[in-house]
């Protein structure tokens, strides 16, 4: 089987790929833009091996996509080409639309092209998998859980976006038949994970002594899923999933968000210990725009008919993941001293400058 993995540069992406590719799954082509969060250092495991080849090209551009397609004939394509940092979409929402629904929209023109010249066995057995998250659903109040049925309501600009996307691999199935699959994931972690995000962000400024920044109370919550545990599902609903059909996958371990920094802060008193207590750290800054209170996933679709289940509890996915950055300084050292220096983002909605780092 030969996978075409867009956005296989990005964190989840490159997990997938690793995955694919080193469990002897299936041959893979990934294609990537290398935007700032793209990062060949995360498919290093990879790169030389014979069932793997790298693209770097744009799924806005829809002669390349045609081109790629054509040339390497996949028998599924897993499309996780994304802008995903809702404090980025706050800041400028343009990027989020031109990728996020233009590029999904002239990815699926590429693909319906190539699917439709496909002989009748390879064309019933042809994938389109379109990874997507659960922030298109809105915001939860303190009980309940998100279902695949429930109705899709987005409030930031970077959520919008993956819903219309959404919508549009939707369309694409039922008015031309293209076989697809959608997934909706909770907040992922784990390593690999580019350090805007809240858990890499607390570990390295942690390790680094720097102020943990925790918009508002730190009362949100989210469920988390260890990004090796979403990688396991994703291919089940590649290979088993049944067309047409949405799966959620969640991690099963809702969290506020200051108990995620209060345990990071704990297994960093453990693991390098200064004499000093890290939760001391922690600074409190003004909250994001539209902050969504609450996100849960039920996942009873995908257990039942793909008899899929996280692995991971959420310490020792915490603690496995605290135990990869500190075993990969040179990883995340060279976007630290570079691209991205821990700068606060999201903030030109409401007009605050913070040299802190934006955190969900």
């Amino acid at each position: 089987m030969k996978v075409l993995v867009t956005g296989g540069a990005g964190f989840i992406g490159s997990a997938v790929v690793r995955k694919l590719v080193l469990q002897g799954l299936a041959e893979v082509v990934t294609v990537d833009a290398l935007t700032y969060a793209g990062n060949l250092a995360s498919l290093a495991p990879v790169m030389e091996d014979r069932r793997h080849r790298f693209v770097q090209a744009d799924i806005r551009d829809g002669e390349a996509m045609a081109s790629l397609l054509e040339a390497e004939a996949p028998d599924a394509v897993m499309h996780l080409a994304a802008e995903s940092h809702v404090d980025r979409s706050i800041d400028g929402p343009a990027a989020f639309i031109d990728t996020n629904i233009v590029g999904t929209y002239t990815l699926l023109e590429a693909v319906r092209g190539y699917w439709s010249g496909l002989r009748v066995s390879r064309k019933e057995a042809f994938r389109f998998h379109h990874v997507s998250t659960d922030e298109v659903y809105g915001s939860l109040g303190p009980t309940g859980a998100f279902k695949e049925t429930t109705a899709y309501a987005p409030n930031s600009p970077y959520s919008a976006s993956k819903a219309a996307s959404d919508h549009l691999v939707r369309a694409w199935h039922h008015t031309y038949g293209l076989p697809v699959v959608t997934t909706n994931c909770s907040n992922n972690y784990g390593p690999y994970q580019f350090p805007e995000k809240l858990i890499p962000l607390m570990i390295l400024n942690g390790l680094e002594e720097k102020p943990l920044p925790v918009y508002g109370a730190g009362a949100n919550i989210r469920d988390w899923l260890h990004v090796e545990d979403h990688a396991d599902a994703l291919w089940l609903v590649l290979t088993r999933g049944t067309p047409g059909q949405v799966y959620n996958i969640g991690g099963d371990a809702e969290r506020r968000n200051i108990d995620v920094v209060h345990l990071i802060c704990d297994l960093l008193d453990e693991a390098v210990p200064t004499g000093k207590i890290r939760r001391k750290l922690i600074a409190f800054v003004t909250d994001r725009p539209g902050h969504d209170a609450r996100y849960a996933m039920d996942i009873s679709r995908i257990a039942a008919e793909l008899d899929w289940r996280p692995g991971y509890s959420f310490e020792s996915g915490l603690r496995q993941t605290l135990d990869w950055y500190l075993a990969n300084r040179s990883w995340w050292e060279a976007i630290r001293s570079g691209q991205y220096r821990g700068d606060r983002l999201g903030l030109g909605a409401i007009g605050v400058s913070s040299a802190s780092a934006g955190v969900p």
